[in-house]
């Protein structure tokens, strides 16, 4: 793939807004089989997640902590459903430098600390065609 995600090109995961991880993870370990990691919570974006792995990509299932995170007010305004994709990036500074330059709006704060502990930044659905973007760095050593 050429431009930004030249590097590493792959996507990580699909993001899925749920109410509870405890009804909706049974579904996805029991009827389909997949293997779950986590939950671990994410203070900074007010969810509580989980993985399942599907090849070399991931589901993840995202529940809110309150009310008032972002999730929440995605399901009371959508119901549950797909909330973002993300797609990782070997260098999370190039690549945002390099969207900016061609347009794209990042959201606020630049980036932060996601899900294990990886820079995560997200670019705004107007830029994308309407659905919130995610981009996760994953540095080679």
């Amino acid at each position: 793939m050429k431009g930004v995600f030249a590097d590493v090109g792959i996507l990580d995961h699909i993001g899925i807004a749920v109410r509870s991880l405890a009804e909706s993870l049974p579904f996805y370990t029991q009827t389909l089989g997949l293997t779950s990691q986590g939950p671990e919570e994410v203070a900074s974006e007010g969810v509580r997640v989980a993985f399942l792995q599907v090849g070399e990509s991931r589901l993840e299932l995202l529940e809110p902590l309150s009310d008032d995170s972002p999730i929440a007010r995605f399901l009371s305004k959508r119901g549950p459903g797909v909330h973002h994709f993300c797609l990782r990036v070997a260098d999370m500074d190039r690549a945002l430098a390099a969207l900016r330059s061609r347009g794209a709006e990042v959201i606020p704060p630049e980036h932060r600390i996601g899900a294990g502990g990886r820079r995560v930044a997200f670019i705004h659905p107007r830029s994308t065609g309407g659905i919130l973007m995610e981009l996760k760095e994953y540095r080679r050593e």
